[in-house]
């Protein structure tokens, strides 16, 4: 098995690497360089009719397997992903532009841990049942469920792999056969998981993938009839349109969107904990992840401290090189992507806006002299309604505003049309449960971010998406319940 060709990544329908039926290609672009990586194919409703075709062809054998069988399958491909763990890393650095030492702490670990997480949740998911006795009747109630059929999953490019398995993993482990589809601008380690299916055995059109834009690609897997199911990450405007495409034919859908998510600090807060996981909430992964803090609340009262202390951290990252285990921050994902992080800072500056420290291109020496970096920005002196604080930007950019008290916190806080995620700091108990339960989020952390316990519920609010991921909550997603009540005679 080879995993260090990244040069040609090919669509896996029916078990088999292969290239689009109309023979075309798009370049993969290698964010830290800005050099040709290889080609994908350009896919279009031909393929997906293919990975359809092999899905349908699966689904009974694989939908009518134990869920102790089928999460064999998946262990062995979690397997396949642990002990290729240095291979998958480089090859996620170097396709999407974070640091490697994210790519190996983070993203291939958490790509294997959805496998075997769902592989085992799968095992223990159990029916309910209700008995009801009434005068002259005994009633047994059993809900049952079925696996829906042909998922399509649909995964971003800011998290490849890691995203991709959390799409695919519950769909598979819930009985499904999949049509999935990354993201066109890092395809490699979606390819580099079908070369690890094929090396382990993994079953023949239960796991299909194919390559390709949204509009050629994606839509067809949205529109197909034999698909009753759509699990998509990704932007809120793309969110919609799979919406309003799916609604027509009723097929279920679940939408995890975008955010504009604030880090609130209270008065109270422990200054340090609160400075480290603000600089954590706004920058990982060069602020492309739909759970970045991009707007910072800060009570008056430390305002400046937290500011100053921010803008000190910023200025000790080491940007550069993704390969270089000692980098914090590699390149933004593409040049499209970096031209409009740079239109966003333009925007905040013609709002009135002080851009403290960053927002501005790198050249690093050697290799990279020609990518896509950009220095993390601070801004402050914005009002809660400019543009800037109120439109994901998906970047390494952050806005500093203050609060007077709780309630004014709040306000800015729940003031966005987005409601993915929050996280709080303060030292006081009864203020963080009483603050959380009013945050418009679907996850708050409290002295913490983006801790994840794969059992508990995930998903947005507003615009911020529709639905839960998580636990059995993925599970039921792409299963159909069916209540079977059964009438006792008791009389005889």
């Amino acid at each position: 098995m080879d995993l260090e060709n990244l040069s040609e990544v090919l669509n896996y329908i029916g078990g088999e690497r292969i290239p689009a039926s109309s023979g075309k290609s798009l370049e993969n672009y290698e964010p830290a360089t800005g050099k040709i990586l290889g080609s994908l194919p350009a896919s279009d409703s031909k393929d997906v009719t293919l990975a359809v075709t092999a899905a349908k062809e699966a689904m009974n054998s694989w939908g009518n397997l134990s869920a102790e069988v089928r999460g064999f399958h998946l262990e062995n491909l979690a397997r396949g992903i642990e002990e290729n763990l240095e291979s998958l890393a480089r090859a996620e650095s170097i396709d999407n532009g974070k640091p490697i030492s994210v790519s190996k702490s983070l993203d291939i670990p958490r790509a294997a841990a959805n496998l075997r997480f769902f592989a085992g949740a799968a095992r223990y998911q159990h029916e309910e049942a209700f008995r009801t006795r009434l005068p002259g009747d005994d009633l047994l109630n059993v809900t049952v469920s079925r696996p829906v059929g042909v998922a399509g999953c649909i995964s971003p490019w800011n998290l490849p792999l890691y995203l991709f398995t959390w799409k695919i993993a519950p769909a598979l482990a819930a009985g499904c056969t999949v049509v999935g589809k990354p993201s066109e601008v890092t395809p490699v380690t979606a390819d580099l998981l079908a070369r690890i299916a094929i090396d382990v055995g993994f079953p023949p059109g239960v796991l299909n993938i194919v390559h390709g834009t949204g509009p050629e690609a994606g839509s067809p897997i949205v529109g197909h009839e034999d698909i009753p199911a759509i699990s998509f990450t990704g932007g809120t405007a793309t969110g919609a349109a799979i919406g309003q495409q799916a609604a027509p034919t009723f097929k279920k859908t679940l939408l995890e969107l975008g955010g504009k998510n604030p880090t609130i600090i209270f008065e109270d807060a422990d200054i340090d904990s609160a400075v480290e996981g603000a600089f954590r909430a706004a920058y990982s992964n060069q602020g492309q992840i739909c759970l970045c803090g991009s707007r910072i609340l800060i009570h008056e009262s430390i305002a400046e401290e937290i500011t100053g202390r921010l803008q000190k951290r910023i200025t000790e990252m080491v940007i550069g090189d993704p390969l270089v285990e000692n980098t914090m921050m590699g390149a933004l994902v593409s040049a499209d992507h970096l031209s409009k992080v740079e239109s966003c800072l333009q925007t905040a500056r013609d709002e009135g806006g002080e851009i403290l420290v960053g927002g501005e291109r790198v050249s690093p020496e050697g290799r990279c002299k020609n990518g896509y970096f950009l220095t993390p920005a601070l801004i402050r002196g914005l009002s809660h309604s400019a543009t800037t604080n109120q439109e994901e930007i998906f970047g390494p950019v952050a806005s500093v505003l203050t609060f007077k008290d709780e309630e004014e916190a709040l306000q800015l806080a729940n003031g966005v049309r987005y409601g993915l995620a929050a996280s709080l700091w303060t030292q006081d108990v009864d203020r963080a449960l009483r603050f959380s339960e009013k945050i418009e989020a679907g996850t708050v952390w409290v002295n913490c971010w983006m801790k994840r316990d794969l059992r508990t519920i995930f998903g947005g609010v507003k615009d911020s998406g529709v639905g839960r991921e998580g636990g059995t909550d993925s599970l039921r997603f792409f299963q159909e319940p069916t209540n079977i009540c059964v009438r006792f005679d008791t009389q005889s």
